[in-house]
C-alpha cells in the first residue's frame, strides 16, 4: 500500500476536451472516511529554453485566456498521442519560434498542479540553435512574439510579472544556478 494512498471508489467524467479531460472521483481516504476529488487529465508537455549564440534565451509571448493577459514564456506545448517528449520539444520549437535544433539536453521533469491535475513538464535546453530554412506553422488559434532576452533582462521580467508562470520561473532558476550565462 502507498503511503496515505487514496482508493478510488467511483469515477464520474465530466468533460472529455481537446487538451483536458475532467473527472470527479469518489475515494476512501487512508482513515476510511470517504471524499470527492476533482481531477484534471493532461497528456503531459513540454518547454524548451532555446539559447542563442550571443547568450540569450529566446521566449515568446502570447495572451493566457485563464489570467485575461498576456505572459512571457518560454516555448512549450502538450504531448501528443504517442509522441517522445523530445520530438515535442523540437516541433514546438520550431513552431513557435522558428529555429531547430539537433542537440537537447534533459532538464527535469515535473507537475505542474498536482493538487488537481496529473500534467507532467518535461523541461529541455538547447544551446545550438539553427534558423528553420523554411517557416512551419503553427496551431491555427496561437499568436505569439519572440523576445530574446539576457538571463538579467529575464529576472527583471519576472520582478515585473511579465514572467509569470511556473515552468518558465523554474528555467530562470536553473539558468541561474548554473552561473554561465
Amino acid at each position: 500500500m502507498k503511503k496515505f494512498e487514496e482508493k478510488t471508489i467511483h469515477t464520474e467524467q465530466i468533460y472529455d476536451g481537446k487538451v483536458v479531460k475532467l473527472q470527479v472521483d469518489d475515494v476512501t481516504l487512508p482513515d476510511g472516511k470517504t471524499a470527492k476529488r476533482e481531477l484534471i487529465k493532461h497528456p503531459g508537455a513540454v518547454a524548451i529554453i532555446p539559447i542563442t549564440k550571443d547568450r540569450k534565451i529566446v521566449f515568446v509571448e502570447q495572451y493566457r485566456k485563464p489570467l485575461e493577459k498576456s505572459l512571457v514564456e518560454l516555448p512549450a506545448g502538450k504531448l501528443e498521442p504517442g509522441e517522445k517528449p523530445e520530438i515535442t520539444a523540437v516541433r514546438e520549437l520550431e513552431e513557435e519560434t522558428g529555429y531547430t535544433t539537433g542537440s537537447l539536453q534533459f532538464i527535469a521533469s515535473f507537475y505542474t498542479s498536482p493538487g488537481f491535475a496529473d500534467e507532467l513538464m518535461y523541461l529541455y535546453m538547447t544551446e545550438e540553435l539553427e534558423p528553420l530554412k523554411n517557416a512551419v506553422s503553427g496551431d491555427d488559434d496561437e499568436f505569439v512574439e519572440l523576445l530574446e532576452l539576457t538571463l538579467d533582462e529575464a529576472k527583471q521580467y519576472v520582478r515585473e510579472q511579465r514572467i509569470h508562470d511556473a515552468k518558465t520561473n523554474y528555467a530562470i532558476l536553473y539558468l541561474e544556478s548554473l552561473e554561465r550565462m
